[in-house]
């Protein structure tokens, strides 16, 4: 009983030593592809980081804060979205939807004759607009206002943002600055 005790810790030992650097080496490549795998995954498909670089968003997000922001979530009317336009990214909040109308007259947002509703009212301006009000939003797209309404990188410039642009939903902001 004691040699068949003995040659089983014989093997044992055998396995343990045969542990070398390569085997630590390769088990550590093995486990870090799968984690940048994961994470590839995970910030492709599932979320994504943009960081400000502007104050288009202001007040909600100043310059340089991070918005986390899920490409999963459906958007709506009101939603703050990262869009890409020309190979930029921008932030910037759904004001209407395809089909609907967009009016702005004495500072307000009108869509289909309704004042847009907002937490806070921005005072917003149609000078130097790139497109004619009223405005009709094509299909699958959006109409975009910046926060910051004085500046007009949004759809009084670019017109309607095809939803093919959205990169997604803001779920999430980080300050960076100020804290």
């Amino acid at each position: 009983m004691e040699d068949e005790i003995s040659v089983s810790e014989n093997i044992q030992d055998q396995k343990k030593k045969k542990s070398t650097a390569a085997g630590y080496a390769v088990s550590f490549l093995i486990k870090t592809g799968v984690t940048v795998i994961a994470i590839w995954i995970l910030l492709d498909f599932i979320i994504g980081v943009f960081v400000c670089h502007d104050n288009n968003a202001y007040p909600m997000i100043k310059d340089g804060d991070l918005c986390v922001f899920s490409r999963l979530e459906s958007v709506h009317q009101g939603d703050g979205i990262i869009y890409r336009i020309d190979n930029t990214e921008y932030f910037g909040r759904i004001a209407a939807v395809g089909g609907e109308v967009v009016d702005i007259e004495a500072g307000s947002v009108i869509v289909d004759g309704n004042v847009f509703n907002e937490q806070t009212v921005y005072p917003t301006a149609n000078d130097g607009s790139r497109i004619e009000f009223p405005y009709k939003v094509p299909e699958d797209c959006f109409f975009v206002l910046n926060d910051y309404r004085d500046n007009m990188n949004d759809s009084r410039a670019f017109g309607g943002i095809p939803l093919s642009s959205v990169k997604g939903k803001v779920i999430l902001v980080l300050r960076r600055r100020g804290i």
